[in-house]
């Protein structure tokens, strides 16, 4: 029969179906701690079909606190903006070569950039990027002319947001050992980004339900009112 432990055993005694403020999910997250810093993460239940293109959410947010992750980049780019790109902390920057390293099944990369000239190259790695969610693409600010801001924004905190086939969106949010006002401040940028992005196509209730949890911690569900027009 399988031991728990008894972080394991007061998790699951934990009310379900409790409604909480951020602040006390919070608590509880850190009463249930593990020896590693463990990840914070937002998931958000959307009434919205993604599979219709006006129901579609996505997109880029700035967490004002960091991730707390080593963010690894790769970058399209050539001359000057391949320099730019180096200098801004970008871990790969190349063209015609860094497109076979990727075929080749090299894609241990967190976020793809391009500069606009670059496509034609990285237009060849649809089938390998796109599954991946790392092809670059305008409107998400990694096909762009300024590829040392992308580089470090994407460095310095920006995480991308996208709801999955069952309408829910996940995303972390920072580590345990963050302070209570910087995970707090993470929250309410993403939350707020994905409120205020709510597609055309979205009818009733957009947020059904939001929960809390950290990578080995219970799922809390959190009361709508902390969430500013949910």
């Amino acid at each position: 029969m399988a031991k728990f432990s008894k972080k394991q055993k007061a998790a699951a005694e934990l009310d379900r179906e409790k409604l909480y403020t951020f602040d006390e999910a919070l608590v509880v997250l850190r009463e249930h701690k593990v020896k590693f810093d463990e990840t914070v993460e937002v998931a958000m239940n959307l009434g919205v079909d993604p599979r219709h293109a006006d129901q579609m959410v996505r997109g880029m947010v700035s967490l004002p606190s960091g991730t707390g992750k080593d963010v690894k980049v790769a970058v399209f780019a050539r001359g000057d903006n391949a320099e730019k790109a180096t200098a801004a902390g970008a871990d790969k920057v190349g063209a015609e070569d860094l497109m076979e390293e990727m075929q080749n099944g090299d894609l241990d990369y967190d976020r793809v950039i391009a500069t606009p000239d670059m496509m034609g190259v990285v237009g060849r790695l649809g089938k390998v990027l796109g599954p991946k969610g790392l092809m670059p693409n305008p409107k998400l600010g990694t096909v762009t002319p300024n590829v040392e801001q992308a580089v470090k924004d994407a460095k310095g905190g920006q995480v991308e947001y996208r709801v999955e086939k069952q309408g829910i969106v996940h995303s972390g949010i920072g580590k345990l050992s963050f302070k209570d006002a910087d995970i707090k401040a993470n929250f309410k940028a993403l939350t707020d980004a994905i409120v205020k992005g709510k597609p055309s196509g979205a009818k009733g209730k957009f947020v059904k339900k939001i929960a809390l949890t950290s990578t080995m911690g219970p799922g809390l569900k959190i009361d709508l009112s902390e969430v500013e027009g949910a």
